[in-house]
């Protein structure tokens, strides 16, 4: 939480000749500190899991550490052996139980440092990075390769910041670098696109592939929804007459498609933070894909984050990434990790990569007091949800509203708000739930 003090109101004393003490001025609102709820989770909320004896992973997580000032602390080492594709989900269990005796008290997601395993093998497959959040359970994935929709997540588009202490839930990232020289290359875009701002190009592709194409009703109506934001193409090829792919383009900030294969990824230059990934079937079936094109690929190409399937998930869109909420969410401030995970409505056999600090739009929330007013400043707030800033007169008395706000769209929002009574004695900033965000709570009051 970002706490910013308030300028304090100014009292009166007695003359030179009056030795009696001053009378005590009851203390006003507009002395205290109002703190903004932070978008984005910091270096501390990070667990760095190591596999222990492994050089690679070693060096990567000696160099994240360093870059991201993740303290030592958060280091989890563990056994594993790197050689298999998969671990059974008996070993990963184990595995599991390890690392949650090991986690610190308020740890809120994690990064691997290894590339292999990547799965979860038990009667289904589930990423290792969903599995790592949920625990291995075959409701997360399609036990015989069935064609049906698997548990939900209750961090699709939630407006939690600290999704274990909301949900008990701490979602993971694997770096996803087969080389210590490609995990310093991504951890360094990842630090480089710190509050950036890009404008980006963000490239949505409905392909002629009529299967892998579910995403394509979300990708349409985001040019004009962004116009003025963020410079978003909807490529339409669903009649085959163009081209399926994105090519020779610079600035790329976005790519999302809906193809087996996606040549010409290389021949792109992507900005520090940029993010995509296809609708297809076995992207992150680590390390061959099954031939599609593997998730590692994206980030190889020069993307900060990307995701994949580690099983055939069928065609659900909800087992993919959602472009609307993960830009939003991005833009609104959310690290990679946080923008990822809730895009994702059915994670379960997916696997996310990347740099998970990444944070292009970050957020600098402030609350202050200038010229009689309040100020109030984030970008951090939903659109078309509902805000107000409270103010009480006793710890008994009912709350009473100075302020309400309600953003139409995503962007830096700079509110004002009057002064409550001189006899106040609290304030509260109230917005959507970190559970349901379409209820409103209490995301922070005054000391």
């Amino acid at each position: 939480m970002l706490l910013l003090g308030l300028a304090a109101c100014g009292g009166g004393g007695g003359g030179s000749d009056d030795s009696r003490p001053p009378t005590p001025v009851p203390p006003a609102t507009s002395t205290y500190g109002l703190s903004l709820p932070r978008a984005g989770l910091a270096p501390e909320e990070l667990a760095v899991l190591v596999v222990e004896g492994d050089s690679l992973s070693e060096a990567i997580a000696a160099y994240y550490l360093s870059a991201r000032k993740v303290p030592a602390a958060n280091v989890i080492r563990v056994k594993l052996p790197t050689k298999a594709d998969a671990i059974s989900a008996e070993d990963f269990a184990a595995l599991k139980a390890q690392i949650d005796a090991k986690l610190p008290a308020g740890t809120q997601a994690q990064l691997l440092t290894w590339t292999a395993p990547s799965r979860v093998q038990g009667s289904c497959a589930m990423g290792i990075t969903s599995a790592l959040a949920f625990g291995y359970d075959p409701k997360y994935c399609v036990p015989k390769a069935e064609c049906v929709n698997t548990q939900a997540s209750p961090l699709y588009d939630s407006e939690s910041r600290r999704p274990w202490n909301d949900h008990q839930v701490r979602p993971a990232m694997m770096l996803g670098a087969r080389s210590l020289d490609a995990a310093k290359a991504l951890i360094d875009r990842g630090v480089k696109s710190d509050g950036s701002l890009p404008v980006g190009d963000g490239y949505l592709v409905h392909t002629s592939d009529g299967f892998r194409n579910t995403r394509a009703v979300d990708f349409r109506v985001l040019p004009e929804s962004w116009a003025g934001r963020l410079k978003l193409i909807y490529q339409d090829n669903s009649a085959g007459a163009s081209k399926d792919i994105v090519e020779n383009q610079t600035g790329v900030l976005f790519y999302f498609t809906g193809l087996p294969t996606t040549p010409g990824l290389g021949s792109n230059s992507y900005l520090p933070g940029a993010a995509g990934d296809s609708l297809t079937s076995f992207a992150a079936q680590l390390p061959d894909a099954r031939g599609q094109t593997p998730v590692l690929n994206w980030l190889e190409a020069g993307l900060t984050g990307s995701y994949g399937t580690v099983e055939e998930p069928c065609n659900f869109n909800q087992k993919f990434p959602k472009a609307s909420v993960l830009i939003d969410q991005y833009y609104r401030g959310a690290t990679l990790i946080e923008a990822y995970w809730k895009s994702l409505q059915s994670p379960g056999q997916g696997l996310l990569v990347g740099e998970p600090l990444a944070r292009p739009f970050a957020d600098a929330p402030s609350f202050k007091l200038e010229a009689g007013q309040y100020l109030i400043s984030s970008r951090a707030l939903r659109p078309n949800a509902s805000y107000s800033l409270d103010y009480q007169i006793g710890s008994a008395g009912a709350w009473v509203t100075l302020a309400s706000f309600k953003p139409a769209k995503a962007e830096l929002q700079n509110l004002t708000a009057p002064l409550p009574p001189a006899t106040a004695t609290a304030l509260r900033w109230r917005g959507p739930c970190p559970g349901q965000a379409n209820q409103q709570c209490t995301l922070s009051s005054s000391p």
